[in-house]
């Protein structure tokens, strides 16, 4: 997957594709939920690889250059892509997508949130944004558009209108237009993005496929389509409150949401833990003692070790 969202990647930095190569691409985001996540990383890490500070040329190294340019102009602009995508490749390859997504989120993002930072914002244009923990945006304004991509994690914007300049939120290859002032977007952990409305109403564009969310609702989109979803919207932006809210919740899913919070790793030490249901209220600022209250309640073994917490 990786190798194929590089060489898309380099393609189309490169220029339009022509109608064989959109259908082929077409084919390939639609084949795999995982497939428009990798090329949309793969796209940020060739732009962000672009904006690193260059070698700074000297007048031999531009008449060199100038002098093989003119020898070999375009027998080699194949090669050039080639190597330019094996390269891409390799460091894909070599970080992975999680990991390269977190190495790479400083250089990408205009705010960054630290795992267990939760913070809210004010953008250029008076809207507010709450980034949840672990997450991270950048601003892409114009006079035409105001623009946020989402590159992890959750967001809650309360948009400040401005007629003629609407605000879109860009994440996991769909958007996300404001036609009205608070909603909700989510990276989901198994690719794609959720998108709730908790006030007016949300005009959601993601694998050609269109829709108008109205308050209360939501819904999920990936590479594959648009998927409603019965989901909590209260319940799932209980950390801009501070706090973690769980009903009847597997622990695998509980843990998960814990360590996006709290320094160090939790682990289960059983696999037939992961299923039993779990139900609380977490504050994000006391999450140790959380911890050690889930864990007498459920009548589980708690030992830490080198930063890392096993439950059994």
């Amino acid at each position: 997957i990786r190798e194929a969202a590089a060489e898309w990647a380099v393609l189309l930095a490169g220029g339009s594709l022509d109608d064989r190569q959109q259908e082929a691409l077409q084919q390939w985001l639609q084949a795999d939920a995982r497939h428009a996540e990798a090329l949309v990383f793969a796209q940020r890490t060739w732009a962000a690889l672009g904006r690193l500070p260059a070698e700074k040329p000297t007048p031999h190294r531009v008449a060199t250059v100038a002098a093989n340019v003119s020898r070999r102009p375009r027998r080699n602009a194949r090669l050039r892509r080639w190597g330019a995508a094996a390269c891409l490749t390799l460091l894909l390859g070599g970080l992975g997508l999680s990991q390269g997504e977190r190495m790479l989120l400083p250089l990408l993002a205009d705010h960054h949130m630290a795992g267990g930072e939760v913070r809210s914002l004010t953008l250029p244009d008076g809207s507010e944004v709450i980034l949840d923990s672990g997450s991270a945006i950048r601003l892409d304004y114009s006079a035409a558009q105001r623009r946020v991509e989402l590159l992890a994690g959750a967001a809650i914007f309360q948009v400040a209108p401005q007629t003629g300049r609407p605000f879109v939120v860009e994440a996991a290859g769909g958007t996300a237009q404001a036609l009205g002032t608070r909603f909700l977007v989510q990276h989901e952990a198994r690719g794609g993005a959720l998108v709730g409305v908790l006030e007016h109403a949300v005009q959601v564009n993601a694998a050609q496929q269109q829709r108008r969310l109205e308050e209360g609702s939501s819904l999920r989109y990936d590479a594959a389509g648009m998927h409603d979803t019965t989901f909590d919207l209260q319940r799932a932006t209980s950390w801009q409150r501070g706090l973690l809210v769980f009903d009847r919740q597997p622990l695998g899913q509980v843990i998960e949401e814990l360590n996006r919070y709290r320094p160090g790793y939790i682990l289960i030490g059983r696999d037939e833990l992961m299923q039993r249901e779990v139900s609380g209220v977490f504050r994000l600022d006391a999450l140790d003692a959380a911890l050690m209250t889930l864990t007498h309640e459920m009548q589980l073994q708690h030992r830490e070790l080198m930063g890392v917490s096993l439950i059994y």
